[in-house]
């Protein structure tokens, strides 16, 4: 332990050393400073002397009394520089640099030989003398905190930390030399760490004139707190068993055990107590740091909370709640949205219990954005309209605190009813302005969700009427087919082929209208259908053969693509009826199928109307534009999307009054497989 005295002092002795030298250069002229590095050098010079010598020799003592009244000077010169001394403050001077002087006194009395009994009395009326004036020198640094103004508090600060820390150490050290149980040897060692740390955050607070500033965060200070907290509990539990030791015989063991005991028992409650932490967050921000909230914590944690819901997290609206709730530490929540006129509770987080809203109070949320304090309303210390649109069932609830508006734009998207904190308090501006801020981004969350929900259903909507679409161009080609079969058996009905033919073109109507059917079924699930070898020219000839009792198909050539045979008959199915329905009665369509370089191509042709160059251009292959007033403009269009979709591709060549020719080129099939 004598080592750590040793180091602790010396390095203590060390800063502040290197302190008074890099204060020394601006010292010149200005005695505030002159004395300041003269305090700084006269503590470098006393915690030297500690870390050599006995703390009670003669050597110190008259160190110990030059340091303190170096600091007095320097205290004295920043107070009175901007404010008037009053015979207060004279006399807590007076009687802090006397005790000083007696205590150097009454150290060099005791250098003359005489009796134990009377070294001792010495001896504890010098500490008598070194409580006394600490006591009052603590006085005089609280006094220098509350004086200081704009010009001198980037030294004041500073001065108030190492000061504490200088006299409360020697106050403690005093204390335990006056009970007679001699200083500690673990005090002294602590002391001179303590020292050398006040020194370093001294240089960095005063650095470049007060311009840089330390910044400790809320949450160092609520650790430095629970450490304090947990050395000053350990070191009463301490004291209190030692002085158990007195206890009579028998009965020692029995009261320091029920003292650790009953110690451990209220430690574990006090943690364990929420209103306790609270408190503390509280009166640490209340009484150590100029705003109530670290604003860039508390923004993180909100912006997290909303931002990040992570996998099996609450909904957005129950998050909006909790980060709101966690700005005032308030335990539960309820969040009130827009319905008919009114509000109407919609997602709690900890809240049980809830009442109907009625259109008075969003009315009067939209139109002042006025953040409620339900205990102002129940004082009746507001307007008549703000009390009106209270609703009574909040007003009877005593853990209703607050109603935070959601305004996004100027309109009301929702409220936020939150309870009453652990440590009760009057809201002031900075709550206002953060739980204001904090409503409006909400706000903003909660819209941007709705948003992204209607989006989601006018997106619905839109597969739907898509899929309807192509549903009804099935249709239609279908009933285009029936009407063709229907207008030509009034001429061939007696003919036996067309009557063959008829028969096949109704059993393939049939048939794709079950196939329909199955589609449109809630039980129908659509499978990847595989790509296999298909030979085109026999699909082009089924295909027309059912159509001959409609309009006269010519199909030729002979191709075997990789293809998907369900939708290469769909897409050939497309572009024949495009072909029938834009051709003449008289006018044949035809369909040529050749293998040319690895690809197979199927060229569908008809001498109909044909379409302008700007038309196949821009709209061909849009949906819902078509070139025929009752064209739902779905056939191009899917046939395009089906050949894609089988890695082919649709070209096309047509002149109005000549016209078109459809030209689908797909894979070929490898020539083993064709064979096969």
């Amino acid at each position: 332990m004598a080592a750590l005295v040793l180091w602790g002092h010396a390095l203590a002795a060390l800063a502040f050393g290197l302190l008074a030298l890099g204060q020394a250069n601006r010292a010149r002229g200005d005695w505030p400073k002159a004395a300041l590095v003269t305090a700084m050098a006269t503590t470098s010079l006393w915690a030297l002397a500690v870390a050599g010598m006995e703390s009670r020799d003669i050597a110190t003592q008259i160190a110990l009394t030059v340091r303190d009244v170096a600091w007095f000077a320097v205290m004295g010169m920043l107070v009175r520089r901007h404010r008037s001394a009053g015979l207060a403050l004279v006399s807590v001077y007076a009687v802090a640099v006397g005790m000083t002087i007696a205590n150097a006194a009454l150290a060099l009395v005791a250098t003359a030989p005489m009796e134990p009994a009377g070294l001792e009395a010495l001896a504890t009326a010098g500490y008598a003398c070194r409580m006394m004036g600490a006591l009052a020198a603590l006085v005089l640094v609280h006094h220098l905190d509350s004086a200081a103004d704009n010009g001198t508090r980037w030294l004041a600060r500073p001065l108030v930390v190492i000061l504490a820390a200088l006299w409360g150490a020697d106050l403690l050290t005093a204390a335990f030399g006056y009970l007679g149980n001699g200083v500690p040897s673990s005090l002294a060692a602590v002391r001179g760490f303590v020292l050398s740390a006040a020194a370093v955050l001294f240089g960095i607070a005063a650095r470049d004139g007060g311009e840089s500033r330390l910044a400790v965060s809320r949450g160092v200070a609520m650790r430095a707190l629970t450490v304090v907290a947990l050395i000053a509990y350990a070191g009463v539990t301490i004291w209190l068993t030692t002085l158990a030791r007195h206890a009579p015989a028998g009965y020692a063991r029995i009261v320091q055990t029920a003292i650790v005991l009953g110690s451990a028992t209220a430690l574990m409650t006090l943690v364990s107590t929420p209103w306790l932490r609270a408190w503390t967050r509280v009166k640490l921000a209340k009484h150590l740091f100029r705003h109530r909230y670290d604003y860039r914590t508390e923004w993180q944690r909100f912006t997290t909370t909303l931002g990040l819901p992570g996998p099996g997290a609450d909904p957005l609206d129950r998050r909006i709640v909790k980060a709101i709730a966690d700005l005032t530490d308030a335990p539960a929540g309820l969040l009130l949205i827009p319905h008919a006129g009114g509000l109407e509770p919609a997602t709690s987080w900890r809240w049980d219990g809830s009442g109907e809203v009625g259109t008075d109070l969003a009315a009067y949320l939209e139109t002042t954005s006025r953040i409620v304090e339900l205990d102002m309303v129940r004082r009746q210390r507001v307007d008549a309209v703000e009390a009106a649109a209270i609703p009574d069932w909040m007003i009877a609830r005593a853990d209703a605190w607050i109603l935070v508006p959601l305004i996004h734009h100027a309109t009301l998207v929702g409220a936020i009813l939150l309870a009453r904190p652990p440590v009760d308090r009057a809201l002031d501006w900075e709550d206002l302005d953060l739980l204001r801020v904090a409503g409006r981004q909400a706000a903003s969350y909660l819209a941007e969700d709705r948003a992204h929900g209607a989006l989601a259903d006018v997106q619905r909507f839109d597969e739907f009427n898509r899929r309807f679409a192509f549903i009804l161009h099935d249709i239609k080609n279908l009933v285009s087919g029936l009407t063709l079969v229907a207008r030509n058996a009034e001429r061939h009905a007696d003919n036996p082929e067309f009557r063959a033919d008829m028969i096949a073109t109704l059993q393939d109507s049939v048939a794709r209208m079950n196939g329909l059917l199955a589609k449109l079924s809630q039980h129908h699930q659509s499978s990847v259908e595989p790509t296999q070898p298909v030979d085109v020219a026999a699909l082009a000839t089924r295909l027309s053969a059912p159509r001959r009792a409609q309009h006269r198909i010519k199909a030729a050539g002979r191709g075997i693509a990789l293809a998907q045979p369900n939708r290469l008959e769909q897409l050939l199915r497309h572009l024949i009826q495009n072909a029938v329905e834009a051709s003449a009665p008289a006018d044949p369509v035809t369909m040529q199928v050749t293998s040319i370089d690895g690809r197979v191509s199927i060229e569908i042709a008809d001498r109909g109307c044909g379409m302008s160059p700007a038309f196949v251009r821009d709209q061909l292959f849009r949906p819902f534009a078509s070139s025929k007033p009752d064209g739902f403009g779905i056939g191009a269009y899917e046939a395009r999307q089906l050949a894609e979709a089988m890695g082919g591709s649709i070209a096309v060549d047509s002149e109005e009054g000549v016209g078109t020719r459809f030209r689908v080129s797909l894979p070929a099939a490898p020539a083993w497989e064709a064979a096969a």
